[in-house]
């Protein structure tokens, strides 16, 4: 049997948005709606194997019911920018699946749906399946045709049929439009009859069947109310059905035959998931590497002496963690001649010699390199250039994988290391001369590419960032990498106790309220005890029983003690298990934990780290803070030190926007989040309230950060309305940032990209889309890219200075960990006091600005001491 699935794609973008949380990858776009419809077209594909298939969108605003009723679908709130943005890339989504999509000017997705399974209901042989979060096209409901109808999110869904509606309402599936004739849909506001809500308009169709009919046997309905209203509004009950009613008759340029579907568009989807990372769908595909892959005309040779004073370098091993998975095989070339062996093929002095004899080595992923020759105990960290880099500065959106995937930016077409290792289930280890052939063309794509990216840096103004800032600073990242900080295994055992120890008071206190004992992490046995022993409202179902998740918790936060005691269950166990316990298992024999810095995720060049990721320790709470107490120093005789800088971001704000009245607040030390309340609020210094200056301390990182209303009204709880005003009130106050936000777009569309004050650029790719959504999020993506990048950049700098400081260098200091804009030494104690103005005054004098950076410090005998 044929089967056509027909996507309501408008209202399911809508499920999935509401029902994930807001997700990102790593160019900033909001990606939840995307995951979440992705997943649903994956499990529909798989569970329905649909041979025909369409999305319908609405085409506009406008539609030929607005002709009859002006005021259809007023006062719906505007959609948020998070969603908005998704519009487009759901689309391409679509596209990358080869399913047909269609809207049309005039009419409603609906429509289209209806026309449609009207078509199929016709013609013989087909079975549709309608995915909507519209009860309106329940109507549609037919033998052959069912409405998989989304109740929340896209997972918690009712089947209607005939027989649901029938058992569910007492209705056929055409009496929907009755239903909604009498009680109106606040959703679309269609006005219906007022006072009449579901259960009057129910017994009203039992009886008579059609609003026309209970509308001519006003007179038989029972109480005076009623009647008045039905006889005022009759107007009202038979435009609103008809309102309800879908058009079915919408002329098409195509037919059901167009719509058939294949499911063998696995490239396209493949290079859209990897785009916006959504690692778990690409976890089920397999690349498609189908291309043409280059060959190489070099030489094989037999020993280093063979090999010219320019060569590439590349030491392999398949593992993520190069800081303790030794190198099995080395590659070396000059372009010319290769020379690829197991690594135990040469010895490490003779490695070490050949490299300290080299006139320039080129490599991929500098950092790596370094860790895997420390792992032979060569202490060579001299590389001249390094391609991954290149690379991501060439093209920050673009996720960086392997030397496959950056080599291709310049046509230079080999192997990717999950083709050649395979991936997840289907790893394997290739046999040895299968391996030396794909380090060959490794090392020589590598040494083939250097001189095109130099080419494009020089041409991009990005070869001095390039060669003085990010290679330098992967030198420094690669010696922090490997040092590494100490951490008391001891001390998170004690806290792993009382926290132990706590959460079993709570625990305790939990089951008092319930009066029972049970599992508290069981949804089912939590929901059993809130919603049916303690009779709390219901929030949310699931498929499987009553929501528990924290949201549903939040809004029961006043319903009962029990409430707040289980917010602080989760947090606590959280922490627990993911950093108490998890960092005790990130301790290696040197009793040290050695994070790994990534140089190439975030397009705004800010760091990122993992394994573990230090960067996300929560410090909001007294327990999390605890945590930095088992980040210590080398010995009792050391120090930790931290420093960092003070509102970085709103400082470079002042500096490239020239914005008089932020400037004055920095150079004359007034509390910015203060200043910015007056200004906002028109009111004297002595009259901004503490919410006042929370307010304005929102607003102020928002706009760093390009926060949209939506954003803003969530942080602070307020309406959209009035988070929409505080964001115009401050754009009013401050004009030059104002000024600066309108011509920043204007470049980004004159050139297609932004820069940060040290030229790094990142491309604004939509920023011309014909979608509202999307050039609207590139716009916002645009205002904060060069503030939030040339924050990343200074400190970058300030740590390349460092590195480069003869005064330094006479202290014994040793830079462990960046963390966003603090960095953290472990310096002796008799050496701190010394060592602290001259740290400060790179770090403040990294670059010239218009107002002062300020570095704020401490040191003590561990990280949390330091605060």
């Amino acid at each position: 049997m044929k089967k056509l699935i027909l996507i309501d794609g408008n209202s399911v973008a809508f499920r999935a948005f509401y029902g994930l949380p807001l997700l990102s990858n790593q160019s900033g776009l909001h990606t939840n709606a995307i995951f979440g419809y992705a997943r649903l077209l994956e499990k529909i594909i798989k569970d329905e194997a649909p041979t025909h298939f369409l999305v319908a969108f609405d085409a506009g605003k406008s539609t030929f019911r607005h002709k009859q009723y002006s005021e259809y679908k007023g006062g719906r709130q505007k959609m948020p920018p998070e969603l908005g943005e998704q519009l487009a890339p759901i689309r391409r989504l679509i596209d990358a699946y080869g399913i047909k999509r269609y809207e049309i000017e005039e009419f409603e997705a609906d429509d289209i749906i209806g026309t449609l399974s009207r078509q199929a209901d016709e013609e013989a042989g087909f079975q549709t399946i309608i995915i909507t979060g519209d009860k309106d096209l329940t109507q549609l409901a037919s033998d052959n045709t069912v409405i998989y109808y989304t109740k929340k999110g896209i997972s918690d869904i009712d089947l209607y049929t005939p027989e649901f509606i029938n058992e569910r309402y007492g209705l056929k599936p055409l009496q929907i439009i009755d239903l909604k004739g009498l009680m109106g849909d606040k959703s679309d506001n269609i006005p219906g009859v007022p006072g009449v809500g579901e259960k009057t308009a129910l017994k009203l169709l039992d009886t008579y069947g059609t609003v026309e009919n209970v509308l001519e046997n006003v007179e038989s309905v029972g109480g005076k109310k009623l009647k008045e209203n039905l006889t005022h509004h009759k107007d009202d009950a038979l435009m609103s059905k008809e309102l309800a009613t879908i058009h079915r008759e919408v002329p098409f340029d195509f037919n059901l035959d167009d719509l058939t579907f294949s499911n063998d568009n696995e490239e396209e989807k493949y290079e859209l998931f990897k785009e916006l990372e959504f690692e778990s769908l690409l976890g089920n595909m397999e690349a498609n590497e189908a291309e043409e892959k280059i060959s190489f005309d070099d030489e094989r040779v037999d020993s280093l002496e063979a090999l010219g004073g320019a060569v590439s370098l590349h030491l392999e091993v398949h593992a993520d963690n190069y800081l303790f998975n030794p190198p099995e095989y080395i590659a070396i070339t000059d372009g010319g001649k290769t020379f690829v062996d197991k690594i135990d093929a040469i010895g490490a002095k003779e490695l070490e010699t050949f490299l300290n004899s080299r006139e320039s080595i080129n490599v991929y992923d500098l950092k790596r390199q370094t860790g895997l020759l420390r792992q032979l105990d060569i202490t060579f960290n001299d590389f001249t250039t390094d391609v991954m880099l290149a690379s991501f500065l060439l093209d920050p959106s673009k996720k960086i994988l392997d030397v496959a995937e950056s080599t291709g930016q310049f046509d230079i077409s080999i192997d990717s290391d999950d083709f050649h290792y395979g991936k997840g289930k289907k790893s394997k280890n290739p046999p040895h001369e299968e391996r030396v052939s794909f380090l060959n063309s490794k090392v020589m794509a590598v040494h083939t590419v250097k001189d095109r990216m130099i080419n494009s840096l020089k041409e991009d103004e990005m070869y001095d960032l390039w060669l003085d800032l990010e290679i330098p600073l992967s030198k420094v990242l690669a010696e922090m990498e490997i040092k590494g900080i100490t951490v008391e295994a001891s001390s998170l055992v004690e806290m792993e106790d009382d926290i132990q120890e706590r959460l079993n008071e709570i625990e305790e206190k939990i089951h008092g309220f319930a009066g029972e004992a049970f599992n508290i992490n069981s949804p089912k046995q939590l929901g059993y005890v809130l919603f049916e022993k303690l009779e709390l409202p219901v929030i949310k179902k699931t498929k499987t029983g009553y929501s528990t998740a924290v949201d549903v918790l939040e809004q029961l936060h006043d319903k009962h003690e029990i409430i707040q005691y289980l917010l602080d269950y989760r947090t606590l166990s959280k922490l627990q298990s993911t950093y108490v316990i998890g960092l005790q298992g990130e301790i290696k024999e040197d009793s040290r934990i050695h994070t790994r810095y990534n140089q190439t995720l975030a397009q705004t060049g800010r760091l990122s780290s993992v394994e573990p990721n230090l960067q996300n320790i929560p410090i909001r709470i007294e327990e999390g803070r605890r945590i930095r107490k088992a980040f210590v120093p080398k010995d009792d005789n050391h120090v930790l030190l931290a420093l960092d800088y003070s509102q970085i971001e709103l400082r470079v704000l002042a500096h490239v926007t020239q914005d008089e009245t932020m400037i004055n607040a920095f150079t004359t030390n007034t509390d910015i989040h203060t200043k910015t309340a007056m200004e906002v609020f028109g009111v004297g210094k002595e009259d901004v309230t503490s919410e006042m200056r929370r307010n304005a301390k929102a607003v102020n990182f928002g706009i760093v950060y390009g926060i949209s209303d939506y954003g803003l009204s969530q942080n602070l709880g307020i309406t959209r309305k009035e988070a929409k005003t505080f964001i115009e009130n401050y754009l009013d106050s401050f004009a030059e940032v104002k000024e600066f936000m309108k011509s920043i777009v204007q470049d980004a569309k004159r050139d297609g990209y932004v820069k940060t004050m040290m030229n790094r650029r990142r491309y604004i790719p939509d920023i011309h889309s014909r979608n509202f959504n999307a050039r609207s999020f590139a716009e916002r993506t645009a205002m904060n890219s060069p503030i939030q990048g040339s924050a990343a950049d200074i400190i970058k700098l300030a740590m390349v200075e460092y590195a480069n400081s003869e005064e330094a260098k006479k202290f014994d200091a040793e830079l462990l960990l960046q963390i966003h804009d603090e960095l953290v030494f472990d310096i002796p104690r008799d050496q701190v006091e010394d060592f602290i103005p001259v740290i400060k005054g790179i770090m403040e004098h990294a670059i010239e600005m218009s107002v002062p950076l300020e570095v704020e410090y401490g040191y003590g005998k561990d990280w949390y001491e330091v605060k």
